[in-house]
């Protein structure tokens, strides 16, 4: 029964990507006020510092992060909504960058183990059928040394707490409905941020997936959170 109500979770979450599909960078940029720019380019340049030779780019939706990347990094991009990678490729075209892509499931990765020098998720992991199996599945395919970089939506802390939550909570999700016409997806979002582990959590987890010196950098007020960690 658990296995079959996750099934069924994931294709709802398939299936709602899908449909806000050809508005989901639009979107991203609109409710994030730009932020989420910022943010692809502090994991972009902490990907560049580890030097990596092949990184695997993991619910790379239209490919945001994956052609943040230097473009001398080889990247994969990966994503279980085939609606989203039809958009990446022709704007990694646009980009004129070479962005090889795959469909697959985050917790089934069809490669090898320790195939890969880097793993970047944006904003996907809150959405796995099953979050340990999924971050087993992303430290497994990493060469020993090889880094896990996680971007993730997180909870405001501080002073800017109650108006941030308010964005989050009341604000989005109408002007996520006006402008993709799915109030479905927009109100997932910060439902899905609310019961998701954060924190020192999420980094307890990470450690017993398997990584080593694992931190974590909070980014424009909480809103978002940086997480990264090595395999031994």
């Amino acid at each position: 029964m658990r296995d079959e109500l996750l099934q069924r979770r994931a294709g709802m979450i398939r299936g709602m990507f899908g449909r806000i599909a050809p508005r989901y960078d639009l979107l991203n940029r609109t409710l994030s006020l730009r932020q989420d720019v910022r943010w692809r380019r502090l994991v972009a340049r902490r990907v560049a510092a580890s030097r990596p030779g092949l990184v695997l780019d993991v619910c790379t939706g239209t490919g945001d992060v994956a052609l943040a990347l230097d473009a001398a990094t080889e990247t994969v991009g990966t994503d279980f909504c085939l609606p989203m990678l039809a958009l990446a490729q022709p704007k990694a075209r646009r980009a004129g960058r070479r962005l090889p892509l795959f469909a697959a499931d985050a917790l089934l990765l069809p490669l090898a183990e320790a195939s890969v020098d880097a793993v970047t998720v944006a904003f996907g992991v809150r959405n796995f059928e099953h979050l340990e199996q999924g971050l087993a599945e992303l430290v497994r395919v990493l060469r020993p040394g090889g880094l896990l970089l996680i971007l993730e939506f997180s909870r405001p802390h501080g002073l800017m707490a109650p108006l941030l939550g308010w964005w989050t909570g009341a604000l989005l999700p109408w002007i996520g409905r006006m402008i993709s016409g799915d109030a479905e997806a927009y109100s997932y979002l910060p439902a899905s941020v609310a019961g998701f582990p954060e924190g020192s959590e999420l980094c307890a987890l990470l450690g017993r997936a398997g990584l080593a010196e694992v931190r974590q950098r909070r980014l424009t007020w909480g809103i978002a959170t940086l997480y990264e960690g090595l395999r031994p």
